[in-house]
C-alpha cells in the first residue's frame, strides 16, 4: 500500500508541481496545503488541519515553503511541524533541520562544530562591535540578513564610511549584524544537491557580480564532482540533519573549498536546467526507499 503524502507549499508552484508529477508517476496523489492556513487544536481533533483536512492523517509531508511573516507566525508554523512529527508524520525536511538551516548563524556554528571550513564570521547586536569586526575581517565583508534566501538583502561592504552608514541603518531597525569575510571567488560558486547519502547533482554558478544566485541572474552549468566536494557536501547535510539539501561552496584560492551556506528547502529549477537531473525523482525515490 502506498503511503499518503502531502505537500506544504504554494499551490501551482514549480517545485510543488514537480513533486506532484514524480509522485503521480507512482500512482500517488499528493495534495498541496498552504502552511499559512494552518489551524491547530488542543484537546480536540484534528490536531492540525488546513480547511478541515487533518494533516496528522498523512504519512509524509514535504515542506516546500515557509513564507515570510511575523516572528509569532513563523514560530507557530514550525511548532506545528514539530507537533505533526510527534504525531508520527514524517516531515521532509524535519522541523529541526529547517530551524538549523533557516538561521545563518545556527548553520555556521554547526558547520564549524562539524569541522567543516566556513568563512570567518562575526555576529553581534552592537554597532561598535560590528564596526570593529568589519576591520578585523579585513575591511571587506558580506553583511547578510540572519534569515533570507536567494541572495536577497546581502550587501558587500568594503569602505569604512559605507560600513558606518550601513551599520547605523541596521541599528535603527534593531537588526542583528551578521558579518562574513569576503572570500574571493571569481564571481562563481558551487551548488551541490544532496539527497540522503548521495550527491545527485552539482553545478557551478557564474554571476555578473559577486552574487552567484541563479535568482539574481547567475548562469549555471554542470560540474564534475570530485571526492573532496562530495565528502564536504555529505558532511554538511549530515551536520544539519537534512534529508536533502542544497550546499553552497566556494573554491578557495590556492586549493580546497569552504562551505558558505546549507539550504534546507532548496530549489532545483536552475539545477535541472543546468544538469538535466530531476531532483524531484531522486527525492521521491529516497522517501519511498526505491532502488536507485
Amino acid at each position: 500500500m502506498s503511503p499518503s503524502i502531502g505537500i506544504l507549499g504554494r499551490r501551482g508552484g514549480w517545485h510543488v508541481t514537480a513533486l506532484q508529477g514524480a509522485l503521480g508517476q507512482r500512482g500517488i496523489v499528493a495534495p498541496c496545503f498552504p502552511i499559512a492556513r494552518l489551524t491547530a487544536r488542543l484537546s480536540a481533533r484534528p490536531w492540525l488541519a488546513v480547511t478541515d483536512e487533518p494533516l496528522e492523517a498523512y504519512d509524509v509531508l514535504f515542506v516546500r515553503t515557509i513564507p515570510g511573516g511575523s516572528l509569532e507566525q513563523i514560530i507557530f508554523r514550525v511548532d506545528a511541524l514539530h507537533r505533526l512529527e510527534n504525531a508520527g508524520v514524517r516531515i521532509v525536511n524535519s522541523p529541526t533541520a529547517i530551524e538549523r538551516t533557516v538561521d545563518k548563524y545556527y548553520t555556521s556554528t554547526l558547520l564549524e562544530d562539524a569541522g567543516l571550513p566556513t568563512p570567518r564570521t562575526v555576529v553581534t547586536e552592537r554597532f561598535d562591535e560590528a564596526l570593529a569586526a568589519f576591520h578585523a575581517l579585513g575591511g571587506d565583508v558580506i553583511v547578510k540578513p540572519l534569515f533570507g534566501s536567494e541572495g536577497r538583502g546581502m550587501v558587500r561592504v568594503s569602505d569604512p564610511d559605507t560600513a558606518y552608514r550601513v551599520f547605523r541603518a541596521l541599528e535603527l531597525g534593531r537588526y542583528v549584524y551578521y558579518l562574513q569575510e569576503f572570500v574571493p571567488h571569481s564571481r562563481q560558486d558551487i551548488r551541490t544537491f544532496v539527497v540522503g547519502g548521495d550527491v545527485v547533482a552539482v553545478m557551478v554558478r557564474r554571476g555578473e557580480t559577486w552574487k552567484t544566485n541563479v535568482a539574481q541572474g547567475a548562469k549555471a552549468e554542470p560540474l564534475v564532482l570530485d571526492d573532496e566536494l562530495r565528502e564536504m557536501s555529505l558532511r554538511a547535510a549530515q551536520a544539519l540533519g537534512a534529508d536533502y539539501a542544497g550546499v553552497d561552496i566556494l573554491p578557495v584560492e590556492g586549493g580546497g573549498y569552504t562551505v558558505i551556506e546549507v539550504n534546507g528547502i532548496p530549489g532545483w529549477r536552475g539545477l535541472k536546467a543546468a544538469t538535466g537531473v530531476d531532483a524531484a525523482e531522486h527525492l521521491v525515490s529516497y522517501i519511498l526507499k526505491e532502488p536507485v
